[in-house]
């Protein structure tokens, strides 16, 4: 789910993400919830590869969070390097996002 976030655009991330979900991107655009994610992954997505490393799974019941670092490349943008999680919820035997942050990595 996490690698499809970044390869398969908005409207795949939508389907997996809870609809009151907040999101915290590197400044700007910083926290986000609800439609501003869309407007801001909309403009976001593409990335044409990406490798995810350091994988770590939490489950508690119902709530899981992935971490990881990543990086991603696209064309004509440099290689994106950060740390991630997203926490998910099994809603009814469905996985939702329902937060995510990413920290830049220089």
């Amino acid at each position: 789910m996490e690698e499809h976030f970044w390869t398969c655009g908005a409207e795949n991330a939508r389907a997996t993400t809870a609809t009151n979900a907040v999101m915290v991107f590197p400044y700007p655009p910083g926290i986000l919830q609800g439609d501003q994610i869309w407007t801001h992954l909309r403009e976001r997505t593409g990335w044409r590869s990406v490798v995810m490393a350091e994988r770590r799974v939490t489950r508690c019941d119902d709530i899981a969070i992935l971490t990881y670092r990543v990086s991603a490349e696209k064309n004509d943008v440099p290689i994106y390097n950060a740390l991630w999680a997203s926490t998910y919820l099994n809603d009814n035997g469905k996985w939702l996002r329902i937060a995510h942050q990413q920290t830049a990595v220089t």
